[in-house]
């Protein structure tokens, strides 16, 4: 049985860094992120408590390989990503929390 996952990113309060990151639990990682559960991780370090975008798969391979293709993209294709779902920049915990 395919687990599913999903790809998200992360940003601080500027949103002047990006982390793409990858999970079977979106809800639960995201609430790592933000409560620094790692103290010692690049979200910590850099504050990412903002959850910006996500996408969903029917399978964790799915959301790898999109987290790779989503890596490999220039930060200002990027933001057209982020802007094209969330033109606010609005962070999504609200909506991630009921997952």
């Amino acid at each position: 049985m395919e687990r599913g996952g999903c790809v998200y990113i992360m940003t601080n309060k500027e949103n002047s860094i990006l982390y793409i990151g990858v999970t079977s639990d979106l809800r639960a990682r995201v609430y790592e992120h933000k409560t620094h559960e790692y103290p010692d991780s690049f979200t910590a370090k850099y504050n990412l408590r903002f959850c910006v975008y996500y996408e969903c798969f029917n399978s964790i391979e799915e959301a790898i390989t999109r987290e790779k293709q989503l890596k490999g993209w220039t930060r200002k294709k990027k933001i057209r990503l982020i802007e094209s779902m969330n033109s606010a920049w609005e962070d999504l915990w609200n909506e991630i929390k009921d997952f």
